[in-house]
């Protein structure tokens, strides 16, 4: 079985051959000008959480306080169903939730997609974890993980024909950053991972041994 890294490789060496140099080079671009900016770093270790009810993709409530009250929290955030990376990173934990509810933790995804997308996103991975809605990165706000796309990157994915704008409900094209945290039941941030490059990604077994 390959790891989510081995795996993320393939997947890039495979973008490196077939896409066009224009569109990498933009796209490397934004991601540079990310990792320079001074917004969304995002919680730290040591940080309170913020306290969340989002929709699951089924519609029903989930609230991170209740959460807590059964272990730590597997928070990650990812950016839609229609970025790869994201997919091969929910499909990697689905292969780990075992190990992960062997360890008394829980695991949530958050996107800002509408709960439609997030269904079609949860359906589509086979994935046995909550799947949750946070339309407008109201809570992704609250963990500094916003940012907006550059007008040359918007171009380039509707010319993808990637409708960003269709999954997330809105015309802001504001993502965020694909972070992952553990949460103590006491709220506090014990592992804190923000990558300003979208195709790097904590590998699950890493968030296992944290735990």
């Amino acid at each position: 079985m390959s790891t989510l890294l081995e795996e993320i490789q393939a997947y890039q060496e495979q973008f490196r051959q077939k896409a066009p140099q224009e569109k990498q080079r933009l796209m490397a671009q934004a991601t540079n000008e990310l990792a320079a900016s001074d917004g969304a770093k995002g919680l730290s270790v040591g940080d309170e959480a913020p306290r969340f009810t989002l929709p699951s993709a089924s519609g029903q409530s989930v609230s991170l306080e209740e959460l807590l009250q059964d272990g730590p929290v597997i928070v990650t955030f990812y950016r839609g169903g229609w970025c790869p990376y994201c997919n091969l990173e929910l499909r990697a934990y689905q292969r780990e939730v075992e190990k992960i509810e062997a360890k008394g933790a829980t695991i949530v995804a958050i996107s800002p997609e509408t709960p439609d997308q997030s269904l079609s996103t949860q359906e589509k991975n086979d994935l046995a974890f909550q799947v949750l809605s946070d339309v407008d990165n109201v809570v992704a706000r609250q963990f500094d993980l916003v940012f907006g796309m550059p007008d040359y990157l918007i171009d380039v994915y509707k010319a993808s024909g990637l409708d960003v704008a269709g999954h997330n409900g809105n015309e802001d094209w504001q993502l965020p950053k694909p972070a992952t945290f553990i949460i103590q039941p006491s709220g506090k941030v014990s592992f804190a991972d923000v990558p300003a490059d979208y195709t790097k990604r904590t590998d699950p077994l890493t968030i296992i041994e944290a735990l």
